[in-house]
């Protein structure tokens, strides 16, 4: 009996996760439909296609990329298919069809295409371009399908440039929100490590945080992205000055990333004795990233993790010269965690020093930068 039950509430945990998946993805799903039929829609009725199977193709691989990037890959995708076209042409022109062509012609195609700088999806749709051309054997093939490609990204970029065009602070945002969370939970473990005395918990802490630069790698390619967004879309070119400063802000989670990590590398090397010094400051800055990256984008709740964290780091300030050695570098490593989510939030690193070594007043933390209102809010 509890067997079934277990199973079933697995099955419900499964049922749930993939639920949650395709919700989150909903609406860029529903994008691609929408691009690949009106895609298909124009090769047909308008240029009378027979078989416009690419131009659907095309508008659907433009846009299966993250957000902020679909752009710049409706363009690697027409970069690609015109090496690869152009490519399978001249061969089939020279040599002929054959197994011999084919080979030589996806060959050459994606050298081609890795010399001109192409990434990897512009050499996979030069090596499909070349691939069409030589299996087809007509040299009329080619051209159509260019066509068709250029009918795919077209789309592909009036959906991402113009209907559907990402806020670019609300694309550092998010991953700005997920980082922050990662964090928060490795020092919750940490913390429950610590308070127990679980070695074995203090790795799975130290592992979950060393795991944490995948989500600050994402953070860095949104913040490249964003980037793009304001220098290539018509409707955010006036936001550049604003998405500098998101950017700017967020480079510091890098450091609070980094600082994280250390505060839990010397955190678990404490004596058992001075573990229950160093855990409550642990799970307090662990409550602090989670609160903050509740509400990153509100002045109020950035003031709070400020006020906070400068409480945290006064009250380490009056421990540390009592500190023994091991203790002493935990102690350091949770006032650097703490100096970081303070400039995080928007104080400067002059202000922070004075404040803590003063040990009295605050200091009140700017507006963050806001990401704007668009038609199309499922995109924030």
């Amino acid at each position: 009996m509890s067997d079934r039950k277990s199973l079933r509430e697995g099955l419900a945990r499964v049922g749930s996760r993939a639920w949650t998946r395709l919700a989150s993805d909903a609406w860029p799903l529903l994008q691609a439909t929408a691009a690949a039929t009106i895609a298909w829609m124009i090769a047909t009725h308008v240029l009378s296609h027979h078989q416009p199977f690419f131009a659907p193709i095309a508008a659907v691989v433009a846009l299966n990329t993250s957000r902020g990037e679909r752009g710049i890959q409706a363009v690697r995708l027409l970069q690609g298919v015109v090496v690869g076209i152009v490519v399978g042409e001249s061969v089939l022109a020279l040599v002929g069809p054959g197994y011999g062509s084919l080979a030589l012609a996806t060959f050459v195609a994606m050298a081609v295409a890795r010399m001109l700088g192409g990434v990897r999806i512009v050499l996979a749709q030069a090596a499909i371009g070349a691939i069409l051309v030589i299996s087809s054997g007509d040299v009329d093939v080619g051209p159509q399908r260019l066509v068709d490609a250029l009918i795919g990204a077209a789309v592909a970029l009036v959906f991402t440039q113009i209907l559907f065009t990402p806020e670019p602070v609300g694309l550092v945002r998010r991953a700005e929100v997920v980082a922050l969370g990662d964090m928060a939970t490795g020092l919750d473990q940490a913390a429950q490590a610590l308070e127990r005395g679980d070695d074995q918990a203090s790795r799975r802490a130290l592992s979950s945080l060393r795991d944490l630069r995948d989500r600050l790698g994402e953070l860095a390619r949104m913040r490249r992205a964003s980037a793009r967004v304001t220098r290539r879309s018509l409707a955010w070119r006036n936001r550049r000055s604003p998405v500098v400063r998101a950017n700017e802000n967020a480079g510091q989670l890098d450091l609070l990333g980094g600082s994280c990590l250390m505060l839990v590398r010397t955190a678990s090397a404490v004596d058992s004795d001075d573990r229950g010094r160093i855990a409550p400051c642990v799970r307090e800055l662990a409550g602090v990233l989670r609160d903050l990256s509740g509400d990153l984008g509100a002045q109020a709740s950035r003031q709070k993790a400020a006020d906070r964290a400068l409480k945290v780091a006064r009250d380490l300030s009056s421990d540390a010269d009592r500190a023994r050695p091991p203790l002493a570098a935990a102690v350091l490593a949770a006032q650097m965690v703490t100096t970081d989510i303070m400039v995080f939030a928007g104080v400067e690193a002059r202000q922070v020093v004075d404040a803590v070594r003063a040990g009295t007043g605050q200091f009140q933390v700017p507006a963050p930068v806001q990401a704007a209102r668009i038609p199309f809010a499922h995109e924030e």
